[in-house]
């Protein structure tokens, strides 16, 4: 099946989101069932090709109360369900089923939400795939960890999926599969039951076809836990079911394009300055601005937590079952032991530092916009695509969101990534609003799934 940007439905109405569905419930909860049934008949329809579920439940049942009863949540498998499967993409664990809930899936049956399945991952999170395939065209990658998640919402089959983010698992998978991708400030969200690839860069996030719908999503799952040390709550906010938040009008905004700008694809370039022409016009403040220490030694310290963590991790999963641990794994493994802890502390120590350097940089602007990655995703299933653009924002902690805002030469999305302030989500989330109703972007739905 040949798959473009115009070969899509446009009916973007077709697909409710979450604060539809609670509008949609709140006067007839009847209709949740036919809805969460139906939905899981497309997604089992859709499944021998779209391959985003690594486990769909037989039956669905709805919750007769609660803010988010009804809805409907894809989980990625990495993230512990107890009477779900919860593989962590990886052979060791393909038969395991947990003795408890994660924390956020605790608080999303308190909620009254639904756990519709468990999303395909790369192996813990990182490099090796899944089967997933890219629901614009399956011979592209929807991108990784957050592979099955991001493709799910973007093929209509649910209004909101939780994914992660160690590198840029959340913003780059929202960016190839034109949705939005919500990375929340770090210790925002507990991660108790989430198996670990790097504690120090972990982040829970959310996927969505609108801005206010990871905004509510975010605003209900805010908190802490005994559990997760790294936890530090924000500020708590409401987002009004009937209009969603206030957008930030007119935002003051430093444009950072990054030592990887030269690499990006013309089409990707070509999008991101029509964006700044488009949001200049509509009244917001830009100024170009450049980040050399990140650009020089962010990368670099980035990696070297990751894989001095991920060793300590993993090295003992290697030595018991090397058979069922990927080549990518392995080598992650291995390049963390062989780093001295001078390494390791000294990208500690850099983070620190960007922590008390980067307010400062952007001390005059509400938000940052940036890439969310190079351009569309690639061909192939083997290769994610290039995490650069994200990792910057992964290791500062600050909230990050992908932005869809149109299409490239072949015919798959594009995005834009927009930057906050360190536990300023909610005003990253407002001044997104704006941008989204400036680019008034809609991508529709991929032809593979507006056919069922």
């Amino acid at each position: 099946m040949q798959l473009n940007k115009l070969n899509v439905s446009q009916d973007s109405a077709a697909e409710p989101g979450v604060l539809d569905l609670i509008r949609e419930y709140s006067v007839d909860s009847g209709r949740a069932a036919q809805y969460l049934n139906r939905q899981l008949e497309k997604a089992k329809a859709l499944e021998p090709v779209l391959h985003a579920f690594e486990y769909l439940p037989q039956t669905l049942e709805v919750a007769s109360s609660g803010p988010m009863a009804g809805v409907p949540m894809a989980v990625k498998d990495i993230i512990s369900t107890f009477d779900m499967p919860t593989t962590n993409g990886s052979a060791m664990f393909r038969d395991h089923i947990p003795a408890n809930d994660a924390w956020v899936v605790r608080r999303l049956r308190d909620l009254g939400g639904t756990v519709f399945g468990k999303t395909v991952l790369t192996e813990f999170a990182w490099r090796h795939p899944g089967a997933t395939v890219n629901p614009w065209n399956p011979k592209h990658t929807p991108g990784g960890s957050s592979s099955g998640s991001a493709a799910s919402v973007a093929a209509g089959l649910v209004p909101l999926a939780f994914g992660t983010q160690t590198l840029g698992s959340t913003v780059r998978p929202a960016a190839f599969n034109g949705v939005v991708g919500l990375k929340p400030s770090y210790g925002a969200i507990p991660r108790v039951g989430v198996h670990h690839l790097s504690p120090s860069l972990d982040h829970i996030g959310f996927f969505a076809r609108q801005v206010d719908d990871v905004a509510y999503a975010l605003s209900q799952f805010v908190g802490t836990s005994d559990l997760d040390l790294h936890g530090r709550p924000l500020p708590p906010f409401h987002v009004p079911i009937d209009n969603g938040l206030t957008s930030l009008e007119k935002p003051r905004i430093a444009v950072m394009r990054l030592a990887q700008w030269s690499r990006a694809e013309p089409e990707q370039q070509k999008l991101f300055e029509d964006t700044v022409k488009k949001l200049r016009a509509a009244g917001a403040i830009l100024k170009d601005i450049d980040y050399p220490e990140m650009d020089r030694d962010g990368w670099q310290s980035t990696t070297t937590i990751l894989a001095c963590e991920a060793s300590v991790i993993f090295d003992s999963y290697i030595a018991a079952q090397p058979d069922k641990i990927s080549d990518a794994m392995k080598q992650l493994v291995e390049s963390g032991k062989s780093m001295s802890a001078y390494d390791y502390l000294a990208a500690k120590r850099f983070r620190d530092k960007q922590h008390i350097e980067y307010p400062k940089l952007v001390s005059d602007f509400d938000i940052v916009l940036t890439l969310p990655a190079l351009g569309e995703a690639p061909e192939g299933l083997d290769y994610t695509g290039d995490a650069e653009y994200c990792a910057p924002w992964t290791l500062l902690g600050v909230p990050a969101i992908a932005l869809p805002a149109g299409f490239g030469k072949n015919g798959l999305p594009l995005g834009i990534q927009v930057v906050g302030k360190y536990r300023e989500d909610l005003r990253m989330l407002r001044a997104a609003k704006w941008i989204e109703k400036v680019l008034d972007f809609q991508p529709g739905t991929p032809a593979l799934a507006a056919s069922l």
